[in-house]
């Protein structure tokens, strides 16, 4: 066993944070090699009850009500946010200046320039950081990239990619943060269309240009009481209601710098839509598709026949991702929360060898920046350049 250890400490006691605490429980199930062993130290939120539920759950030495109490504790060495995004930046430059590795969740901030801070003050401060962008690690998306990048399926031509889902789809949905641009952002695009971007940029490459177009779809809500969820639906008939300030939907058009044509589709209130996320690479001579509900499948067409050519369902297995980390044999199908365990690790293995694994801070920032460009596309209808 490692005897190296690595305080850490959780700034968000919601559902995320959750997520994160287990993931540092569990590697030394997964990666009992690491050169490092995570112990929980602290949470912090500003919620008394979800910070107490927490506690309950994982055991941390400490519970804070500020987040900027944590980050003084000279017990611990890294962080992970998850909190909303409105204090992604905050937190993430403190976190930097304080000398603590950052385990940060998407979007990273509001803005291009909230992730772009963030990632300047890790590098200014030499600490090590990651983003959750975990659809990556499911070994499926890591053999459509294999394929991809060995021309099993000839030089890319186009792709879809979609985020759809239906959190939101409910018109009674409380109002949360989501919900509110000076804390949600914008919507569905730093919610959703993250995810898609990155899983674009990892199988295809970087975007040169978009056009785009948004809508709200549910415009009111009812109000609810600070930390409600939003999965939270409220039933209060002729109660009072907000306005929705951000995106629920984006539906964009983009090109990567190597010249394929994307679709990239993203939504928040998609009624029958349950996570309905995944993407199709149509190659000259083929083509992959993934659906997260069917997480441990991939979709090959390969072989060169052109017409005719039959679709086969791939399970991928040892040899594909991280995948025999988890399971001795293809078809055992791999969790979300598996996916955050390989984050975990890749962030832990970052700290021990100084140098970055897994998703980095400029990651987040290209996704911010394709983003914004939608918003802006979708603002003026013309092509936005990158």
């Amino acid at each position: 066993m490692p005897e190296r250890v690595l305080g850490v400490g959780v700034i968000g006691a919601g559902w995320m944070g959750h997520v994160h605490a287990r993931a540092y429980a569990r590697l030394p199930h997964h990666y009992p090699e690491l050169g490092l062993r995570a112990r929980l130290v602290a949470v912090a939120d500003t919620v008394p009850a979800r910070a107490e539920d927490f506690a309950a759950r994982y055991a941390p030495d400490r519970i804070h009500a500020d987040w900027a109490a944590l980050l003084k504790d000279p017990g611990i060495d890294a962080v992970s946010v998850t909190a909303p995004n409105a204090y992604h930046r905050d937190m993430a430059v403190a976190a930097a200046r304080a000398g603590k590795h950052l385990w940060i969740e998407k979007p990273v901030g509001l803005t291009a320039g909230d992730a772009r801070a963030a990632a300047e003050a890790a590098a200014r401060a030499g600490v090590q950081a990651t983003v959750g962008f975990n659809y990556r690690n499911f070994p499926a998306v890591a053999r459509a990239r294999r394929l991809i990048a060995e021309g099993a399926i000839g030089t890319p031509a186009h792709a879809r990619v979609t985020f759809l889902t239906d959190y939101a789809a409910h018109p009674s949905g409380a109002l949360t943060w989501r919900f509110l641009r000076a804390q949600g952002g914008s919507g569905v695009l730093g919610d959703l269309a993250s995810h898609g971007v990155d899983l674009l940029r990892f199988l295809l490459g970087d975007v040169e240009r978009l056009v785009a177009d948004t809508a709200v779809f549910v415009p009111h809500r009812p109000l609810t009481a600070p930390g409600g969820s939003h999965y939270t639906v409220v039933d209060a008939p002729g109660g009072p209601t907000g306005a929705v300030e951000n995106e629920d939907y984006v539906c964009a058009l983009l090109r990567t710098r190597g010249g394929v044509r994307v679709t990239l589709e993203a939504g928040r209130t998609e009624a029958g839509a349950q996570n309905a996320y995944g993407f199709v690479v149509q190659g000259g001579e083929g083509m992959v598709g993934w659906d997260f509900r069917r997480a441990g499948e991939l979709t090959v067409s390969a072989g060169g026949d052109y017409r005719n050519q039959p679709a086969e369902r791939v399970f991928p297995g040892p040899g594909d991702g991280e995948y025999a980390r988890f399971q001795p044999g293809a078809g055992i199908v791999m969790s979300y929360d598996d996916t955050k365990v390989i984050e975990a690790a890749a962030f832990l293995r970052s700290i021990d060898e100084g140098a970055p694994y897994g998703p980095t801070l400029e990651d987040a920032v290209r996704a911010a920046e394709a983003l914004e460009a939608m918003a802006r596309s979708a603002a003026d209808g013309t092509w936005v350049r990158l």
